[in-house]
């Protein structure tokens, strides 16, 4: 069972995504944050496989967030899931830590993203 952790300051869509992500019987989601600082504080008290950030989170945004995270869990893969992707360069993102922008409007493609990160090489 693959652990995931899953951070947006809207409980709707931690919610949404939560559920999608339980539809599949490998994943497990392990923790839900509702900031970045939140984020790095359970991450460190479940040790997730995957991690979901969103950008625009108070306390610490998602790049903030991804920066710590990689600094403490350099090989946890990290998919930022947001509406504000395309101001994001994929430059932006391979600097903060973060392996895969994928914007709110394609969460049908978020399990699909999931599992390729998962699966072992």
């Amino acid at each position: 069972m693959m652990k995931i952790l899953i951070a947006d300051d809207s409980a709707q869509v931690r919610k949404y995504v939560a559920k999608l992500l339980r539809a599949n019987q490998d994943f497990e989601v392990c923790e839900e944050a509702v900031d970045g600082l939140d984020a790095l504080r359970k991450a460190k008290e479940c040790s997730p496989d995957l991690v979901i950030l969103d950008l625009g989170m108070p306390r610490m945004n998602g790049l903030e967030t991804a920066r710590e995270i990689k600094r403490v869990m350099p090989i946890v893969p990290i998919i930022l899931f947001t509406l504000h992707g395309e101001v994001i360069s994929n430059e932006q993102a391979g600097q903060s830590g973060i392996d895969l922008v994928i914007p709110k409007s394609d969460i049908s493609k978020l399990s699909e993203q999931v599992r390729s990160l998962l699966q072992p090489n």
